[in-house]
């Protein structure tokens, strides 16, 4: 690091007034609170230089605590340049510093401007700053209440492992009443996390809330506008962040907490209200009634957990008592927690989506895909992925999809050359492919149910490319992967149609034999908007 400043900046500082003045400088570590967190996750230092004479802090500044010497100079500068108001530029006629290294580098830094550089162990006027700073962090309230601290750790790490999101779409909410808690009002909840973008429950405190949040959602697209309307929400949350992605967690913040051994979930409390925004803290009345629907949602999810994976969300009403988690074990409390789906609601919502249900007998096509043909659902490594996209031999439509996980997830459709190439033109004629997804469909005859497959093709048009049993373990395995695949992709898959069905490459075709790749996003039953599937369609079902 130079020692010396550049001869036009000691012409400038020299042209400054020098007042009989005592300035103290120091750095420090801080935690955040009063200070502000830095973004980056980094811990940090504040630096700070006052004058002692006047009481003004004349500069501060939050920098990593890697940084080195050269940012105590930059803001001495700023603080005779450039000074907090109401402080008017100026040079000191000394400065104290308690760090010997910062004292001797000062000194032959500053040797031109005619200023005393010394060293004092402590620095009164600063030490009363930090001292102020710390005092207004400790009166900050706890994050969650410490008799809550526990309980409603331990019932964030069960919903995390229970995955709810993984059954229930943000448009699917349960309403849930605690009578018992006379001044909690009927709640909404909002189950977050089926596209892999964000993992939480929201529980709405209105209906009007919930209602208002989505309209006005749904009509923005500046980000400025969203936060707006975000910040408009009325209700209670916990909101999941993995530790591994964006900014290092603090581990000494109790708001954070490790979901497992293997997982590095974070899970946070708060609340959002009109007239007060986001408060990351709840208080002990709010702690109670948060536990209590969390609890009642995790057991309703367990006890319909077939149902809700099935995607029969009608109406579906349950009572649950839910312990006190505060009571002793013995004759401890129960709170009687109502809860059920919203199909109406639901329903509406989709309608504000434009997925509407139809009664038309021709809505579900099954002859876009070649007869004799070979599919399989799977996945292409992203390798593979970026051979696929630059390939001058490969129709490609593109998606905006995350990297994420091991590959894409692919619907792999295996035919003959010139089959290949017509599916590929009528898919380029109808529109291209707007989306993959899987509905429930039941032979109502011998009452078995099926996981079909379907294409969104163009603006409406829907086709049938498979039919699986429902409760097949094969079929249940692999759809699994599938959807935790799309997660990892922001909701993305792709089409991949080969050649070569029937050579030795008949499932295990080359990047040679591909002629189609296209990325899609992966549709919930809800988008689809298709409800349950009966064998009276007019579709051949083959049953």
């Amino acid at each position: 690091m130079t020692s010396s400043l550049p001869s036009s900046t000691q012409h400038r500082l020299q042209q400054l007034p020098q007042i009989p003045s005592v300035w103290e400088g120091d750095r420090r570590p801080f935690n955040g609170g009063a200070l502000g967190e830095r973004e980056d996750g980094e811990a940090g230092e504040c630096i700070l230089w006052v004058d002692g004479t006047e009481g003004l802090v004349r500069s501060m500044d939050v920098i990593p605590e890697t940084s080195g010497m050269e940012t105590v100079v930059r803001t001495l500068i700023r603080a005779m340049e450039m000074p907090r108001s109401p402080a008017p530029p100026c040079r000191p006629k000394k400065i104290v510093v308690r760090n010997r290294e910062l004292q001797f580098l000062l000194r032959g830094i500053l040797q031109d401007l005619n200023i005393n550089v010394e060293y004092q162990a402590q620095l009164p006027l600063i030490d009363e700053l930090f001292r102020t700073f710390d005092s207004i962090d400790d009166r900050r309230p706890d994050p969650i209440p410490p008799p809550f601290d526990a309980p409603l750790k331990k019932l964030a790490r069960e919903i995390w492992h229970l995955a709810p999101w993984e059954v229930l779409t943000d448009l699917d909410i349960i309403a849930i009443q605690i009578p018992t808690l006379e001044e909690v009002p009927p709640l909404y909840a909002c189950v977050m996390g089926m596209l892999g973008e964000e993992y939480g429950i929201i529980l709405y405190r209105s209906l009007e809330s919930l209602k208002t949040f989505r309209e006005m959602a749904m009509g923005e697209d500046d980000n400025q506008c969203l936060e707006q309307v975000f910040l408009s929400q009325d209700c209670w949350f916990i909101n999941y962040e993995a530790g591994g992605q964006g900014g290092t967690m603090p581990k000494e913040n109790p708001l954070f907490f490790s979901a497992s051994q293997d997982s590095q979930a974070m899970a946070i409390f708060g609340s959002i209200h009109p007239l007060e925004g986001i408060r990351p803290f709840i208080d002990e009345g709010e702690a109670l009634a948060i536990y209590c629907a969390l609890q009642g949602l995790a057991n309703f999810v367990k006890a319909h957990h077939a149902d809700f994976e099935a995607e029969n969300l009608g109406l579906i009403t349950k009572e649950v008592k839910v312990k006190h988690p505060l009571k002793p074990k013995i004759n401890r409390e129960q709170l009687l927690v109502r809860l059920s789906t919203q199909p109406d609601l639901t329903a509406e919502f989709l309608a504000q989506l434009g997925f509407e249900g139809e009664d038309d007998d021709d809505l579900l096509e099954d002859d876009l895909i070649p007869d004799n043909s070979y599919m399989s659902l799977g996945m292409v490594p992203w390798d593979l992925v970026h051979s696929l996209r630059s390939s001058p031999m490969v129709h490609y439509q593109a998606g905006e999809f995350r990297q994420k996980g091991d590959g894409m997830p692919v619907l792999m459709i295996q035919t003959s050359r010139p089959k290949a190439k017509d599916l590929i033109r009528r898919l380029q004629q109808e529109g291209e492919i707007a989306g993959l997804g899987f509905n429930v469909g039941r032979d109502p005859w011998t009452e078995t149910k099926y996981d079909l497959g379907i294409l969104k093709i163009g603006q409406d048009k829907l086709f049938l490319f498979g039919e699986f049993l429902l409760d097949a373990p094969a079929h249940r395995q692999a759809k699994k992967n599938w959807e935790r695949r799309c997660r990892d992709t922001k909701g993305y898959c792709a089409v991949l149609i080969a050649m070569g069905v029937t050579g030795q490459s008949k499932g295990r075709p080359e990047l040679r034999h591909m002629l189609g790749y296209f990325e899609t996003r992966f549709l919930t039953p809800q988008e689809l908007g298709l409800g349950h599937l009966r064998l009276s369609l007019g579709v051949d079902l083959d049953f």
